[in-house]
């Protein structure tokens, strides 16, 4: 009897410990990383933090081999591999807690994430999507700490939490309708700055045709339509109009364009 006893609690913990795996693949569960939320408006500082991450590794790479336009130059980078894992090793040895600032916080994940695919798309170049890798966002590929976690529970366990929606353009995906590579890091002294810029270059890039009537926009606007708000409330086009060189009308709907997700190389 004790000995089935012993099985049960056994098979119980290891369903336990797959549906919590499952729900860090899916984006779900923040495995234990901290998501501290931004309150209000971001201010850019390196101050009230246990820790100040130093970025200019990944800062060097990304002036090196990502042009303007946030293409990358995969070949370039595959030969600076060796610096790119030192960078990763330097990351991943880190445990963010919630002693960390909210700035610091951003920016590591933010970096983390872009860091890590450009890591994926190496692991398979040359490939022609990072739809064609299996897992690419579901494989805990990532580790930190003593964790591993996936493209998309950083995404959407952690990033997604924290009450800032300016992230979606901050972090890329390695296609070429994604907003584009930044070519520095980000920084907790500059993140305010940088992912207004992220947000406005991309808002007013041909990712998106914005008229007055009939804007036609990015799918990122629609798969993360709940994450842009304003004034506490979801509203997508008041969120665009605040960042876009063309207003658009409160009243009309919005259209949705096809995403491409072919590879963002040079």
């Amino acid at each position: 009897m004790k000995y089935m006893k012993h099985l049960l609690l056994l098979c119980l913990a290891a369903m336990t410990l797959q549906s919590c795996n499952l729900l860090s693949a899916a984006g779900i569960s923040s495995q234990g990383q901290p998501t501290k939320k931004v309150e209000e408006n971001l201010t850019s500082s390196t101050a009230n933090s246990a820790e100040n991450v130093d970025h200019s590794a990944w800062d060097a790479l990304l002036k090196k081999h990502v042009d303007n336009q946030g293409l990358v130059d995969y070949k370039g980078m595959q030969k600076d591999r060796a610096q790119l894992n030192a960078y990763l090793k330097e990351l991943s040895a880190y445990d963010p807690t919630n002693d960390w600032s909210v700035q610091e916080l951003l920016a590591y994940y933010i970096n983390l994430y872009n860091a890590y695919t450009v890591d994926l798309i190496l692991d398979n170049y040359p490939v022609e999507s990072i739809k064609d890798i299996d897992g690419a966002w579901t494989k805990g590929i990532v580790p930190v700490g003593n964790r591993e976690l996936s493209l998309g529970g950083i995404e959407n366990g952690i990033l997604r939490k924290m009450n800032e929606p300016r992230i979606h353009f901050a972090i890329n995906c390695a296609s070429m309708s994604c907003p584009k590579l930044l070519r520095e890091a980000y920084t907790a002294a500059e993140i305010n700055e940088q992912l207004d810029r992220a947000t406005s270059e991309f808002i007013n890039s041909d990712k998106n045709d914005i008229t007055a009537n009939k804007p036609k926009v990015s799918s990122i606007f629609d798969w993360y339509k709940n994450d842009y708000k304003v004034d506490g409330k979801t509203n997508v086009i008041q969120f665009i109009n605040q960042y876009s060189a063309v207003e658009i009308n409160p009243r009309v709907p919005l259209q949705y364009k096809e995403y491409d997700w072919s590879l963002n190389k040079q």
